[in-house]
């Protein structure tokens, strides 16, 4: 089969790409495709809980209160400018060997300690965790042939903690994924942009605080109900550990189906993997169909 060939870019606009544009996916990337269309729109971090906890749970059970909410929202903030940091400083921009068991220790032993000591911990418990799974999603980055040395790869990985709470919320966007990376694209573009010109990484800078409160935002939802299920009655018997695993997993999922999309994007164009993607969505009842609708 004949492929013409264009001279493109990538979704951040920083390198030129080849990109195919005569033809559709192949058939190992569809189906590649449709596992990141499943990891990126079918399970809720509250649904990964009610897993553990054996039985139904309600969003409603997942709440906080206010002094809480607040105290974990700063916690929220501190732990993604850290993360911030420590993606445009000190990503190895070097492919290394898979190391998800140990993330997922890792993640484990600082649950646990925060589960011992309450929920005091979460503003020290929180940043440790996050770093953990940046590292975790920066291998996931690297294996999908993303270049960590450019500043909107490292802020892809960052995107990913923006990720966890669409589906969280009923379905309320339509479009689930595709709609979150359209509402974060100015954002992420503008902090790409300026750390291309500046150089410079301190998360109080206008453009990186403005991407670091839009993922805060929905990072906020994951944090709320995982903070809030550490104080549930009826998952009492679960240690902390399980629930920062189950918290590391989750994210590893999301950063999966994130860097399978980017990866297609690089090759097919965005336009032809979103047009892709929106047909698998809806073929596997992940999003309505609009010519079913009555």
């Amino acid at each position: 089969m004949a492929f013409k060939i264009r001279q493109g870019r990538s979704v951040s606009n920083s390198y030129p790409l080849p990109v195919v544009v005569d033809a559709g996916l192949s058939p190992s990337d569809v189906d590649a495709l449709r596992a990141a269309v499943a990891a990126l729109e079918r399970q809720s971090f509250a649904s990964r809980l009610a897993g553990l906890a054996s039985r139904q749970m309600s969003l409603g059970s997942l709440t906080l209160p206010p002094r809480l909410q607040a105290a974990a929202a700063a916690a929220t903030q501190k732990a993604l400018a850290a993360a911030m940091k420590m993606a445009l400083a000190s990503l190895d921009p070097q492919p290394s060997k898979d190391t998800m068991r140990i993330h997922r220790r890792l993640a484990a032993l600082s649950g646990g300690v925060g589960g011992a000591v309450g929920l005091a911990s979460l503003p020290i418990e929180l940043p440790v965790s996050t770093t953990i799974m940046l590292r975790s999603i920066a291998e996931i980055a690297q294996a999908e042939g993303e270049d960590l040395r450019h500043p909107d790869a490292a802020l892809a990985c960052l995107e990913v903690f923006a990720l966890g709470g669409h589906c969280a919320e009923g379905n309320v966007l339509e479009g689930g994924y595709l709609v979150l990376r359209a509402m974060l694209a100015k954002s992420v573009s503008d902090a790409a942009r300026f750390l291309t010109v500046r150089r410079v990484s301190n998360e109080a800078a206008p453009a990186l605080a403005r991407l670091i409160g839009a993922i805060g935002a929905r990072f906020g939802v994951v944090v709320t109900q995982k903070t809030a299920a550490q104080a549930v009655p009826v998952i009492g018997a679960i240690s902390g550990a399980a629930i920062n695993v189950a918290f590391t997993e989750h994210f590893q999922t999301l950063a999966r189906g994130h860097f399978v999309v980017r990866r297609l994007e690089r090759v097919y164009g965005p336009a032809m993997v979103h047009a892709e993607y929106a047909k698998i969505a809806r073929s596997e009842g992940y999003w309505s169909d609009p010519s079913q609708a009555a």
